[in-house]
């Protein structure tokens, strides 16, 4: 209870209940069928896309081939160059996964980004994490390790410092710090909706601080469309960071 006002428990914006199979492995919440959504709503653009090929795209067609273009362009290109294109189906199924999961924050009735839950970047980090090692392992064989670790140039006697660094950097702190940033960046921005969502709702019922409404109306806006942007820019720095990975665990001379 602030100044009168009384504002929900954190953990009501985080744990839904389920919709079928609370407390067994098939739980069922919002969370899964946002997750689901996210899968077949691209599924299905790709499907059309594909039904309709026309010379001029429109329509449908015109958003796949804009997002097939925008991730070759935009990620392959600078971060994996030659030989990247084989990572086209992973870094475009990451980026419209992630970009439609962050996108249910500011959809009527859902109001949540599944990202907002550390569970989902979590499995994506730890995909990506498992990718770059089998493309350094692949491309390098059993020196990517060595090569992932030691930095050309070093002198000797830092080396006892700089592996451990490293190897913290490479293959701990890489993984957690790709997942956390896409959880924090979206938890923090679905707090901030709901904040201002329960601040409208308590001030038009509040006599005395209804003068303050259109200003946490407005901010309410505002910080929607600031959120439609997040969404999308959350989704492109997973994917160029995957792409970075890849990158430099295919060409390590990069």
């Amino acid at each position: 209870m602030i100044f009168g006002l009384e504002f929900p428990p954190v953990e009501n914006l985080i744990e839904w209940p389920a919709y079928f199979g609370e407390g067994t492995i098939f739980e069922f919440n919002k969370i899964a069928l946002i997750n689901i959504i996210s899968v077949i709503v691209p599924v299905a653009i790709f499907l059309v896309a594909s039904r309709s090929r026309q010379m001029v795209p429109k329509g449908t067609q015109n958003v796949a081939e804009m997002s097939v273009d925008f991730i070759r362009s935009q990620v392959i290109a600078p971060t994996i160059g030659h030989g990247g294109e084989v990572f086209l189906p992973l870094l475009m199924s990451l980026f419209w996964f992630i970009f439609l999961g962050n996108l249910f924050e500011i959809i009527p009735t859902f109001h949540m980004p599944a990202n907002a839950r550390m569970a989902n970047p979590l499995i994506l980090a730890l995909l990506v994490f498992f990718v770059f090692i089998g493309v350094g392992i692949k491309h390098q064989g059993l020196a990517y390790f060595k090569n992932a670790v030691v930095v050309p140039g070093v002198p000797a006697a830092l080396l006892v410092l700089v592996i451990p660094i490293e190897f913290l950097s490479t293959f701990i702190i890489r993984p957690f710090s790709h997942a956390v940033r896409l959880f924090a960046n979206m938890l923090a921005g679905h707090i901030l909706l709901v904040t201002f969502g329960v601040l409208c709702i308590t001030l038009w019922t509040a006599s005395a601080l209804v003068l303050a409404l259109p200003f946490a109306f407005g901010m309410l806006v505002g910080l929607t469309g600031f959120e439609l942007m997040v969404a999308f820019l959350q989704a492109y720095i997973f994917t160029i960071l995957a792409g970075v990975y890849i990158g430099g665990a295919m060409h390590p001379e990069h």
